[in-house]
């Protein structure tokens, strides 16, 4: 393992102010320190580290940037910053850490009640509380639109019906935010883990996040009062409204990835020797590959410094995040690539982070909106007409 020192090119560090360094800086040392060196076993055993839960939340990682009931307040690029040094360790544990704030303490914090608010807040951000986010279906990834959980009205009650999955952090979830299909409209609820009839199970055989808890839901005539109903989250649209907060973290995230594949690589390149005792790293082809790494890599952190800072002052819209999550997850996907190519046969050992990176980027790839449903995305803000429909 080699000292990380951050990636700069490009001086971006100048672009920051001496909080955001700082906040990155403790991230920084929380993953070299409790992450790094244990992450490998985690992975090999596909073990979530749960003791690391209470410590993250002492350090303020949930609901970072959100104000009131204990959350650290924030901005927005100090998050993001939080989510590239956490993805920089493993994208499992950025997966967690996004899922708590930006998909479960933010709807509840937007869209609940006051009650919901103090009963659940305090908790989820001290880490006393774990929330899960359940809106994918077996069925329906790419389109929730056609989502089959339904929600009926039952005297004072709802009773949800359906399933979810690839849910993260399901079955060690207290609280599951399920979004249901009612008479009227998309609604979200509040489940708690032990209703009678919801239930949650591990999905098995991962090769991606490993160190991560992925599940699904089942709700099987589960009652819920109707105080558990979200009250202002009415219509899918307050759905993906979370989603935008989730894959704005996410784009950071990417970037902390291919950092950490980029400078695992170019350490290896310069001591590996092949042809005439010279490290690769003299070699024409290794170097194209470093060029153009260290160039995505750059593009990625201003485009992602750029979202951010547009977000802090509420400007930041879902098509600028779907900008940043298509374009970073795929820098970070095929820099990843690169470095277990540089690596040769050594690159598929988990001896190196790089092809650990590589698997879990296919699912962040995947997840929190598709590549592709993210260049239909941006494809309709440029000529103004869906394709999707």
């Amino acid at each position: 393992m080699f000292a990380f020192h951050g990636v700069d090119f490009m001086e971006i560090d100048a672009l920051f102010s001496d909080e955001e360094k700082l906040v990155r800086q403790m991230v920084r040392e929380f993953v070299d320190k409790e992450v790094i060196p244990h992450i490998e076993e985690w992975n090999r055993e596909g073990k979530f580290p749960k003791h690391l839960v209470p410590l993250m939340a002492e350090l303020g990682f949930y609901g970072a940037n959100m104000e009131g009931y204990g959350c650290a307040g924030m901005s927005n690029v100090q998050y993001g910053l939080i989510m590239q040094e956490l993805e920089r360790g493993d994208s499992g544990l950025r997966s967690f850490v996004s899922v708590q704030g930006a998909l479960v303490m933010y709807p509840i914090k937007e869209f609940g009640s006051e009650e919901q608010k103090e009963k659940w807040l305090p908790a989820l951000q001290q880490g006393k509380a774990i929330g899960c986010f359940g809106l994918t279906e077996p069925d329906f990834g790419s389109n929730p639109g056609g989502m089959r959980t339904r929600g009926k009205k039952d005297g004072g009650d709802y009773i949800l019906n359906g399933e979810k999955a690839w849910i993260t952090s399901g079955t060690i979830a207290d609280v599951a935010v399920v979004w249901a299909r009612t008479d009227e409209g998309v609604r979200g609820f509040l489940v708690e883990k032990g209703t009678p009839g919801y239930s949650a199970k591990d999905i098995k055989g991962k090769w991606s996040l490993r160190a991560s808890v992925t599940s699904t839901l089942s709700l099987q005539d589960v009652r819920v009062p109707a105080c558990n109903m979200l009250p202002k989250a009415t219509g899918l649209k307050t759905a993906l409204s979370c989603l935008s907060q989730a894959r704005y973290g996410i784009g950071w995230g990417g970037i902390g990835a291919a950092m950490a594949c980029y400078n695992e690589s170019l350490e290896y390149a310069k001591i590996r020797k092949q042809f005439d005792d010279k490290p690769i790293a003299s070699h024409q082809l290794i170097q194209a590959k470093f060029a153009d790494m260290i160039t995505e890599i750059t593009k990625a952190q201003l485009l992602a410094l750029q979202v951010g800072r547009l977000k802090d002052q509420g400007r930041a819209d879902f098509a600028h995040i779907s900008m940043l999550k298509r374009n970073n997850v795929k820098m970070a996907l095929d820099v990843a690539r690169a470095a277990r190519d540089i690596l040769g046969a050594n690159g598929v050992a988990d001896e190196y982070p790089i092809f650990r990176h590589m698997c879990n980027l296919e699912s962040v790839f995947t997840y929190e909106g598709t590549h592709n449903i993210h260049t239909l995305i941006l494809g309709e803000r440029v000529t103004g007409v869906p394709a999707y429909k």
